[in-house]
């Protein structure tokens, strides 16, 4: 860009900046949520939480077919509208 763009772009920076860092906050927090490490470690916390009798066998079935489908890549599905 030219310098005349750079100043006519100049009031908008706060806002462009503001989007940056948006985008930066979604790319780090997908990875994390998507990181296979993180995902293993909640999937043993929660077959430690079946093995204790702190959730049923229902909830551990929900929640080990998310984790599976986040490790495992699957997309995840809408719920019902």
């Amino acid at each position: 860009m030219g310098l005349l763009s750079e100043l006519l772009l100049l009031p908008l920076a706060p806002a462009r900046l503001a989007k940056w860092t948006i985008d930066r906050v979604i790319d780090v927090a997908s990875q994390e949520y998507n990181d296979p490490t993180v995902v293993r470690r909640e999937l043993a916390e929660l077959n430690r939480q079946l093995d204790a009798g702190s959730i049923s066998a229902e909830e551990f079935d929900r929640r080990e077919d998310e984790l599976l489908d986040r490790l495992y890549g699957a997309p995840p599905e809408k719920g019902p509208s």
